[in-house]
């Protein structure tokens, strides 16, 4: 696929833009001041595939915390900062590895130039972030609304300000809940801005709507080859935002890895426990590392047929089922020995 060529810019030890790989973010819901819960979160979110992950630091105590949190995690920390600067220059003192600021609501300019300074002098990248909710009332008069102009205007305008301040070491983020002027907002961006684009639609709800709203946005905005971050944003348990993130980039062809698990809707021929198999299956495959298609089918009938384009696959049948491999039947296995079989396959799969 095609990408937008975007500035280079080190984040830890992720690199992001100038073609690289499309890294997967996510935010923590803990207490940051709470390092023991912060870290054990974090350490869930790294086993399941998150690249860097951002903090909110309301507090002195959660900027402070920032430094014994880094020391036992293995991927960039962000710190998620809102109106007061001083907690942005703690962050950075504390071993943050990117900030995320709006410089409209940090306070005067001379609040903005004294961040940019300190982050400056440790080398840490700002990320600098615009959301609808948040759009300055003159540029929400002059378009009437919020709209992605006015977006991309107030998101230039602070990179420009940062840019005359003496860095250049930032990533712009656009976010609205609204799926449709995110998408036009990130296709004007793209046009103007160098930098490494976050992408991610906000507020988009729970983990039923927010999948569906956030695939959408993401894939009209990856498939056009706009994106360096993204975050799958979700009311719930964030490891749920790694794993539709880890979909989205794998179905653009933006990743590869991961066993890709595809299961029948089930029909009347359908003879066993379908959906709770296929469940099953896709919670099982999580740890194995092939990259690689498993068919999880519910009938004997039309199974193998319908599983034909996946690597390796199950069809379940009365007390016995098949176990596939390229459409082509391998052998008869007993319901209950289904999964068994299918995971002691995966195992041994390059053997």
């Amino acid at each position: 696929m095609f990408r937008e060529k975007t500035k280079e810019i080190q984040i830890g030890n992720v690199t992001i833009g100038g073609g690289n790989k499309v890294a997967i973010q996510s935010m923590t819901n803990t207490k940051t001041e709470d390092v023991e819960a912060t870290v054990a979160q974090i350490l869930a979110l790294e086993k399941a595939g998150c690249e860097i992950i951002r903090c909110a630091v309301p507090t002195m105590e959660a900027a402070q915390a920032l430094r014994s949190i880094k020391k036992q995690i293995h991927i960039p920390l962000v710190a998620d900062i809102h109106f007061d600067y001083r907690l942005a220059i703690a962050a950075i003192e504390n071993g943050a590895d990117k900030i995320r600021i709006n410089p409209g609501n940090i306070g005067s300019r001379e609040r903005v130039q004294a961040v940019v300074d300190k982050a400056k002098e440790y080398e840490v990248p700002i990320r600098v972030g615009v959301n609808s909710g948040s759009l300055e009332k003159e540029l929400v008069e002059k378009y009437g609304k919020v709209t992605a102009e006015g977006l991309v205007e107030s998101a230039m305008d602070k990179v420009h300000m940062i840019e005359e301040m003496g860095y250049d070491q930032l990533v712009v983020s656009i976010k609205s809940s609204d799926v449709l002027m995110c998408v036009k907002a990130h296709e004007l961006i793209a046009k103007q801005c160098k930098y490494p684009l976050h992408v991610g639609i906000t507020e988009s709800g729970t983990v039923w709507a927010g999948n569906i709203k956030s695939s959408v946005g993401l894939g009209m905005i990856l498939g056009q080859g706009i994106g360096d971050t993204i975050r799958v944003s979700l009311t719930g348990d964030p490891v749920e935002e790694i794993r539709t993130a880890k979909l989205v980039l794998k179905t653009l062809g933006l990743r590869k890895g991961g066993i890709e698990v595809v299961s029948c809707p089930t029909c009347g021929r359908t003879k066993i426990d379908l959906i709770g198999l296929a469940n099953q299956v896709e919670k099982m495959v999580s740890d194995i590392p092939l990259d690689i298609k498993v068919a999880v089918m519910g009938c004997v009938v039309n199974g193998p047929g319908e599983a034909k384009e996946a690597d390796i696959g199950i069809a379940g049948g009365i007390g016995e089922g098949l176990l596939i491999k390229k459409g082509e039947i391998v052998k008869k296995v007993k319901e209950d020995e289904l999964l068994e079989t299918l995971r002691w396959e995966l195992l041994h799969w390059n053997e």
